[in-house]
């Protein structure tokens, strides 16, 4: 395997660029935690020759106080940027996903916010709720090289520790229901009436909430679902069982009715492994419905809901990106078009 990028931008860091940093800030450089993390498939080490058109290369990500952001970013990147080689190690030292050529600054409070919707680690179980689970991954992942505040560090541990109890059974439940009420039951409506649109959008909604909930059940977080299928293969208990499932049931060979089967058979190794860690009571063996599926996952939905704290019953899981697009919004209406055709790789043909 070649060397990750990470690794790369590790060295240049600590050879180069911490270096020149360290002379020119001192108190600056001991206010910021650097390293590689956030979004891009890089911070995953899951970066291939297609992650290579775009925001890719040296990256060194710089998290710091507000004010320093605001009051110091464009000198810290001037100095630096005077200092720098041309390369390292063969990498041109374009600028990357932010503006800066070999660091990229943000605001510590900024990241947060765009990511888990807090500027703090979520300290009730409301705020738990409230942050998306695909965005805790962009917090977490990668590597922290230097933090000397540990105010960074500090949030990525209250992460790390994983959900509270009851938060992680609160999402569960609702995973529970629209796999069952949005997935299975509806998907069986669509094979009845012979609704191949509405049975697409069921299928793809059903096996991303399946695979979700395994994650829950082994208490890891799950990722943005382009890396979805990396990290599930990686499960201690549920990937061995559900893979195979899994893999049949995204074949485009897979009838829908195969497919609405192999979905009944993941509903039966979740509804298993609840009722062995106790999550729910063991129960009878149910029918399926002639009209309506197999339904399974909503009696858990049900029986878990109730046995959550009152405060929490009633909170709805925030779920996709809202933070992260509530941002991308607002850097998207500040660019040029051209600028915007270019980062997407939009040519105009000649005529």
């Amino acid at each position: 395997m070649s060397e990750s990028i990470i690794d790369i931008s590790r060295s240049f860091f600590n050879e180069v660029v911490h270096p020149i940093l360290n002379t020119h800030f001192p108190e600056e450089t001991a206010a910021t935690a650097f390293g590689v993390f956030g979004y891009g498939s890089e911070a995953l080490r899951l970066d291939d020759q297609y992650s290579r058109d775009h925001h890719w290369g040296l990256r060194i990500d710089a998290l710091m106080p507000e004010a320093v952001y605001r009051d110091k970013r464009q000198v810290i990147s001037e100095t630096l940027s005077l200092h720098l080689p041309a390369d390292y190690q063969g990498h041109s030292l374009r600028e990357a996903h932010l503006s800066g050529a070999g660091l990229a600054p943000d605001s510590l409070k900024s990241f947060l916010i765009r990511t888990i919707g807090l500027s703090h680690a979520p300290q009730t179980y409301e705020e738990w709720l409230s942050i998306p689970e695909e965005d805790i991954i962009h917090v977490i992942n990668g590597e922290v090289w230097s933090d000397p505040s540990g105010e960074f560090t500090a949030v990525r541990q209250a992460l790390l520790g994983y959900y509270p109890e009851p938060v992680r059974l609160r999402r569960l439940a609702h995973w529970c229901r629209y796999f069952s009420g949005m997935g299975t039951y509806a998907l069986k409506r669509a094979i009845l009436r012979d609704n191949d649109f509405y049975a697409t959008t069921r299928f793809s909604n059903a096996i991303r909430l399946g695979i979700q909930m395994a994650f829950l059940l082994d208490r890891q977080y799950f990722p943005y679902d382009k890396w979805l299928m990396a990290y599930f293969e990686r499960l201690p208990r549920l990937a061995d069982p559900l893979l195979p499932l899994v893999i049949e049931a995204v074949s485009l060979t897979s009838s829908w009715e195969r497919k609405l089967e192999l979905l009944h058979q993941i509903s039966d190794v979740l509804d298993e492994t609840m009722v062995a860690d106790g999550i729910i009571k063991p129960h009878p063996k149910f029918t399926s419905s002639p009209t309506s599926g197999y339904r399974l996952m909503e009696h858990a939905y049900a029986e878990i809901i109730k046995g959550l704290p009152a405060e929490i019953q009633t909170v709805v899981p925030v779920w996709d990106q809202v933070y992260f697009e509530r941002f991308h919004s607002g850097f998207v209406a500040s660019i040029d078009m051209d600028v915007w055709d270019e980062a997407l790789q939009l040519k105009a043909e000649r005529e």
